[in-house]
């Protein structure tokens, strides 16, 4: 058996979660320890989301979500489709957050979506996604760490695949950081997202005269 998903509501939990905000999602399985499976995904808006369950997975491999969900014990190997890496393993904490603030971001962001979509911006039309990308990147938390000195911002897309995929709960939130990655862990999985790196080329140059 190439896929094994002990407890199985669970991992249900999570994948129809996906399966709502794309049908077509696939889910990298990874193993994680005796006994228990990482499931990852790459949301619509960028964001990774991750969550540990009980069972066990021959190698590291990529299944779409909804065979998953049908308990199809080897489901069809996609791992060509899979596109980006993982977080490291290893990553810090660099702050807490209550649960409480990150619903009430969540829920401001919403009814800002909902009353511009109605009123406009200032009396002007505005395209749902356009306001829905502004609001996504828009930066709700930054700081500096107490423990390292670590600067960290959260945009509202790492806040979204937090509460869209139901890992809040009543416990803190907790920034954590890896490399170039960003993590918003809750109750119940965590969220990530990369920070985009810019390379810039120079210039071929060649004489003027």
């Amino acid at each position: 058996m190439a896929v094994d998903l002990t407890e199985r509501a669970d991992a249900a939990v999570f994948l129809r979660r996906l399966l709502r905000l794309d049908p077509a999602t696939l889910v990298r399985l990874c193993p994680a320890g005796p006994g228990r499976v990482a499931l990852w995904a790459s949301l619509p808006w960028g964001v990774l989301v991750t969550r540990t369950v009980a069972g066990s997975v021959d190698r590291d491999r990529v299944a779409a979500a909804a065979a998953l969900l049908d308990g199809i014990a080897d489901p069809p190997v996609l791992d060509d489709r899979w596109r980006g890496a993982l977080p490291p393993a290893t990553a810090r904490a660099v702050e807490r957050l209550p649960a409480a603030v990150i619903g009430d971001v969540a829920a401001a962001a919403a009814q800002a979506l909902r009353d511009v979509g109605t009123t406009g911006l200032k009396g002007r039309a505005v395209g749902q996604r356009v306001l829905r990308d502004a609001l996504l990147d828009h930066v709700v938390v930054s700081g500096t760490s107490d423990v390292d000195g670590v600067a960290f911002t959260v945009p509202q897309r790492l806040v979204q695949g937090l509460v869209r995929m139901g890992f809040l709960g009543a416990e803190d939130v907790t920034v954590v950081t890896a490399g170039t990655w960003t993590g918003l862990a809750g109750s119940f999985g965590t969220a990530w997202f990369r920070t985009p790196v810019l390379s810039v080329r120079p210039i071929a140059s060649r004489s003027i005269g």
